[in-house]
């Protein structure tokens, strides 16, 4: 390494693009170490997406999803939030609906003819690093978020700063960012200026023929409600992602009202061209 990529970096700015979790992955840093931090960064969502992919035979979720039962860390780390997300939403959050999931991902992508029809039930447990399931899990609406939380955490250090972008989905952004508009303008919808996680969830990311990937069990219905939702989280990116899809399921006034209740969040709707914001959510929007 010569002398002045050395210093570079020691101390510098860097921008790393990648292809992770079926989308997008950007990551940004300054500062010490920015450059070898990006790699490491990127590396951890690399090695995090093997674990958790659910269409790789080879990962922990689809043997677990095969065999019934995987002892695997962030397998455990992410069921136990997606449980308590199901228990805090009322079953409208649920990640037992893995065959549904499978099936209505296969439909988006043209490998089958029609969408799914059928909504699981049945017991999922952890214990210690143990999942143990009777259906098929979808860890989707989880595991993006986990993915940035982490790769997020390889990036912070001392003396350097950042965030990481998963297709929309980011950890505490380290200047403004735009919400993407859901009818293709590039004019952002919103510019958010906040220490929080963002998630923006809505069909019109992924559709076939009006169908899209958002499903509420506790009516089986498949379908956004919503042009987008957009959802900031003081948490971490987990638990955006997870709310974002959630509300993204449910009727506008039960949207809202999750979203005002929910301790640590704040949501933008837009459905049917109206944007309806959480009495909070104004904050985080840089002022226009």
């Amino acid at each position: 390494m010569s002398v002045l990529s050395a210093a570079y970096d020691r101390l510098g700015e860097t921008h790393l693009e990648f292809g992770c979790c079926d989308t997008t992955f950007r990551i940004h840093a300054t500062g010490v170490r920015a450059a070898s931090r990006a790699v490491a960064a990127r590396r951890t969502a690399e090695e995090l997406e093997a674990h958790l992919d659910g269409f790789d035979p080879e990962s922990a979720v689809s043997r677990l999803n095969d065999r019934g039962a995987v002892r695997n860390p962030h397998v455990a780390r992410i069921v136990r939030r997606g449980l308590e997300y199901g228990d805090r939403t009322g079953g409208v959050f649920d990640i037992r609906q893995g065959r549904l999931e499978h099936d209505l991902k296969a439909y988006l992508r043209g490998e089958r003819d029609a969408p799914p029809e059928t909504f699981d039930t049945g017991s999922v447990t952890v214990d210690g690093d143990r999942v143990e399931t009777e259906r098929p899990l979808d860890l989707n609406g989880l595991a993006k978020g986990y993915i940035v939380d982490r790769a997020a955490s390889a990036l912070a250090g001392l003396g350097r700063s950042g965030f990481v972008n998963g297709g929309g989905d980011l950890s505490p952004p380290t200047g403004p960012v735009g919400i993407e508009s859901p009818y293709g303008d590039e004019t952002p919808l919103k510019v958010l200026d906040t220490e929080w996680s963002v998630a923006t969830s809505g069909g019109y990311r992924r559709e076939r023929d009006g169908v899209d990937h958002v499903y509420e069990p506790t009516v089986e219905r498949i379908g956004a409600r919503h042009e987008s939702v957009t959802v900031v989280a003081r948490r971490d990116c987990m638990e955006a992602d997870a709310l974002a899809t959630t509300l993204a399921a449910l009727p506008l006034d039960d949207a809202l009202s999750l979203a005002e209740a929910w301790d640590g969040l704040e949501a933008l709707v837009v459905h049917g061209g109206v944007f309806h914001r959480t009495e909070g959510f104004d904050r985080h929007v840089v002022d226009e």
